[in-house]
C-alpha cells in the first residue's frame, strides 16, 4: 500500500463511521467523514481522495446520486455499501458508475481486502504503436482482432470479441447486466440478461480451462459479472 492513501467514507450511522474510521486509520489510511452525498461532494473537491466508500441510504443526497456525480468529473474508485435485499439499489449504483459492493453487515477485513484490489486496479493498457491490448494473461491485437491467453491464440465472433474486449478494458470491476448489454449489443438489448448469459457461456468455453469453475469471467448472483485477467 501507498503510504497515506486517501479514503472519504461516506454514512449518515455515525456508529459505522466511527469504527470503519478506526479501522481504516490502523491501516495506514487517511480518512474523511462525510454524512451526506452534498458534504461529500465539497469534501472531494477539497481533499481529492484516492477512493470512496458510500452508503446508498443518506439524507440530502443519496449515495446512487452522489456515484453519478462523481462520474461526471472523475474516475476515481467507488465502493457502495448495500443492506441485504436492497439487490435493487446496488445494481443502481453499479450502473450509476460505482466499481464494486460490499453487502452490510459486513467484516472489516472483507472491506479492506475490496479497498486493496480497488485501489491496485490498473486498467487494461493500450500500446498506442502497436495498437495492442493487455492485462494480466490477455493479450489483444486491436488492429488485427487477434485475440491471445498465455500466448495461445482463440478464436472468437465478432460479439464475443467485442465482449471480452469490454471486459479487458474494465478489469475487476462490477459490470451489471444492463451496462454490458447497452455496451457491447446496445440500449435496445439491455433487458436481455439470459441472451447475455448465452454468450458469457459461449465465451468462457472458448476462455477457461474449466468453464464450470471460471477464473477469468466471474459471476456475480443477480448483478451480473466481474473479469479477472490473471497474472502475467
Amino acid at each position: 500500500m501507498n503510504p497515506r492513501q486517501r479514503i472519504l467514507l461516506v454514512d449518515d450511522e455515525r456508529q459505522i463511521t466511527r469504527v470503519l474510521s478506526r479501522g481504516l486509520t490502523a491501516k495506514g489510511y487517511d480518512v474523511h467523514v462525510a454524512a451526506d452525498g452534498e458534504v461529500a461532494l465539497q469534501t472531494f473537491g477539497d481533499w481529492r481522495p484516492d477512493l470512496v466508500v458510500t452508503d446508498l441510504s443518506m439524507p440530502n443526497l443519496s449515495g446512487l446520486e452522489l456515484c453519478r456525480r462523481l462520474r461526471a468529473f472523475s474516475e476515481v474508485p467507488i465502493i457502495v455499501l448495500s443492506v441485504k435485499g436492497e439487490e435493487r439499489a446496488k445494481v443502481e449504483a453499479l450502473d450509476a458508475g460505482a466499481d464494486d459492493y460490499v453487502t452490510k453487515p459486513f467484516g472489516i477485513d472483507e472491506l479492506l481486502a475490496r479497498i486493496r484490489a480497488a485501489l491496485r486496479r490498473v486498467p487494461a493498457g493500450t500500446d498506442a504503436e502497436n495498437n495492442v491490448l493487455a492485462a494480466g494473461e490477455f493479450r489483444v491485437q486491436l488492429e488485427e482482432r487477434k485475440v491471445t491467453i498465455h500466448e495461445k491464440e482463440v478464436h472468437l465472433t465478432p460479439k464475443e470479441y467485442d465482449l471480452l474486449v469490454y471486459f479487458l478494458r474494465h478489469p475487476g470491476k462490477v459490470l451489471t447486466h444492463h451496462v454490458l448489454l447497452g455496451a457491447v449489443w446496445g440500449g435496445d438489448y439491455v433487458e436481455q440478461t439470459e441472451y447475455l448469459r448465452v454468450f458469457i457461456g459461449q465465451l468462457r468455453k472458448k476462455t477457461e480451462t474449466d468453464p464450470s469453475s471460471p477464473k477469468y469471467i466471474l459471476t456475480e448472483p443477480w448483478v451480473g459479472y466481474r473479469f479477472n485477467p490473471g497474472t502475467e
